[in-house]
């Protein structure tokens, strides 16, 4: 199992750029996690979004258990599939 893409979702962007933060610590990734902001359907308003983390992992090397604990921590989680 090649290139996994993991989606960290959380509430908002200081507790994304925390997360993305422990992970370029803990994991050292080759590719830095990226922040991106994803509006809740149907809103309009600039509060209602979430943002996510997303960490490239081209060798499957990654525990998810760990990234939905660490965004748990964040009150978010591990995106599956």
């Amino acid at each position: 199992m090649n290139d996994v893409r993991h989606v960290l979702v959380l509430p908002d962007r200081d507790a994304a750029e925390e997360v993305a933060e422990q992970l370029e610590l803990r994991l050292e990734p080759a590719e830095e996690p990226r922040l991106v902001r994803e509006a809740l359907a149907g809103e309009d308003d600039a509060e209602d979004a979430q943002w996510l983390v997303v960490l490239e992992d081209p060798h499957a090397d990654y525990d998810p258990a760990m990234l939905d604990s660490l965004a748990a921590a964040h009150e978010g989680w591990l995106e599956r599939d």
